[in-house]
């Protein structure tokens, strides 16, 4: 146990120390790429076995997105990468194998150099060919700050965020900056924020994230757009009415493939005037369906499932439920023709109506059983904002990247999702 102690200690110190001197800009911080070059080497495996010392837990934070601390820490982490690449930057690691805990190979020594210099890993660690629970930890440290799954395993996706360049980086965390210092501090003291690249929500109060919530957004091709509006409608057992996007790219040509998707989606037509529509009278090898109006029922199979979160927006976009739970856990979360999906949504919508009598959560709960098409008008309407950033920091010497999935930060490599 002492043992364990000991080796937590000297990882935070070891880190503390490396982030302390990048966001302070000590003399020390010019020489940090010099120093994990000529690093101690390490040999055996039980030199200083048990690395479990990282508290990869520390990645996370209350702090919002959108705060004016969020702007301090990631000017420090401006400076930090401005002397890295001062410095040269880090070499790329090999991308040719699946390194993971246990694996013993010379590719680790490269993959050790370049978590130091990010701050990942501490110098104490030592060089060595060993993928070590030291490594294992930093790993899972790098991937929480890049929004990938935090496995310890050097896959596609790890690689390509690791090697993206350090030049390349400070680049993006001085675009994302600029982004960052219009909206600090201007969204309230209550509202829900939707960062697209982090495909992540955020619920906010007195500059405190009180809720966040995995989220599903907008495709590359039907991207969901930059909003400043608020939350004025929760929908209990929504209808969906079908965008003419979906209609013309998903439902026609699903018609054409199988004449019962209709029906069995629960999905009925209508026309301009308000009447009801047999499908079978429609013409599918058109698109002339496409001025109809779609509407699916309430249900288990609709594509909002239990609710709708409703407010004005000249794209016409909202945030909703969804049947397929399962895209929660898939790594690129770019999946929706431009609404956000949001997992664990009656929570959010709990809390959005938290000043709206009789709206509690036994009694949102109790609608959403009877499956009943149930509008709520919200008392105190909720700020809400769909915002693009791929790069901050939250705290010393823990800086944020995501995937830049609309390209907006100018670099290719950047759009990890591209990664092949």
């Amino acid at each position: 146990m002492s043992a364990m102690r000991t080796s937590r200690r000297f990882f935070l110190t070891g880190a503390s120390a490396l982030a302390a001197a990048f966001a302070a800009g000590h003399a020390s911080a010019q020489d940090v790429i010099g120093d994990i070059l000529k690093s101690s080497t390490r040999g055996n495996w039980d030199d200083q076995f048990d690395a479990r010392a990282n508290d990869t837990n520390k990645v996370a934070s209350t702090l919002p997105i959108f705060s004016q601390q969020t702007v301090a820490f990631t000017e420090q982490a401006v400076a930090q990468y401005q002397n890295i690449v001062s410095q040269g930057g880090w070499e790329q690691v090999p991308a040719t194998k699946k390194l993971q805990l246990g694996v013993d190979d010379p590719d680790v020594v490269p993959l050790r150099k370049r978590l130091m210099v990010s701050g990942d890993l501490p110098q104490s660690a030592g060089i060595s060919t060993a993928f070590d629970s030291y490594v294992d930890s930093a790993v899972k440290r790098f991937q929480l700050r890049h929004g990938l799954p935090a496995d310890g395993s050097m896959g596609k996706y790890t690689y390509a965020a690791m090697n993206v360049s350090a030049q390349v980086r400070l680049g993006q965390l001085q675009t994302n900056l600029q982004r960052l210092k219009e909206k600090a501090g201007t969204l309230g003291d209550r509202y829900v924020l939707v960062d697209i690249p982090a495909a992540q929500v955020e619920a906010v109060e007195n500059d405190r994230v009180v809720l966040r919530h995995t989220a599903i957004v907008g495709k590359i091709d039907r991207q969901t757009p930059i909003v400043n509006s608020k939350i004025n409608e929760i929908i209990v057992n929504p209808y969906w009415n079908a965008p003419v996007s979906i209609v013309r790219k998903d439902i026609i040509p699903l018609m054409r493939k199988d004449p019962n998707y209709l029906k069995d989606s629960h999905i009925r037509l209508f026309a301009p005037d308000g009447s009801e529509v047999d499908p079978m009278t429609i013409d599918w090898s058109t698109d002339d369906a496409a001025k109809y109006r779609f509407r699916q029922d309430p249900g288990s199979n609709n594509a909002m499932a239990s609710v709708k979160i409703n407010f004005p927006s000249p794209d016409g976009v909202y945030m909703h439920d969804t049947p397929q739970q399962s895209l929660f856990g898939k790594l690129l979360r770019f999946d929706s023709s431009g609404c956000v999906r949001v997992q664990n949504v009656r929570d959010l919508v709990t809390w959005i109506l938290r000043d709206t009598p009789g709206w509690d959560r036994q009694h949102f709960e109790a609608a959403i059983k009877t499956g009943e098409n149930t509008p709520i008008q919200v008392v105190n309407p909720v700020p809400v904002h769909f915002l693009y950033l791929s790069a901050w920091s939250t705290a010393p010497g823990v800086v944020q990247f995501r995937d830049d999935i609309y390209g907006l930060d100018g670099a290719q490599e950047l759009q990890i999702s591209s990664a092949q």
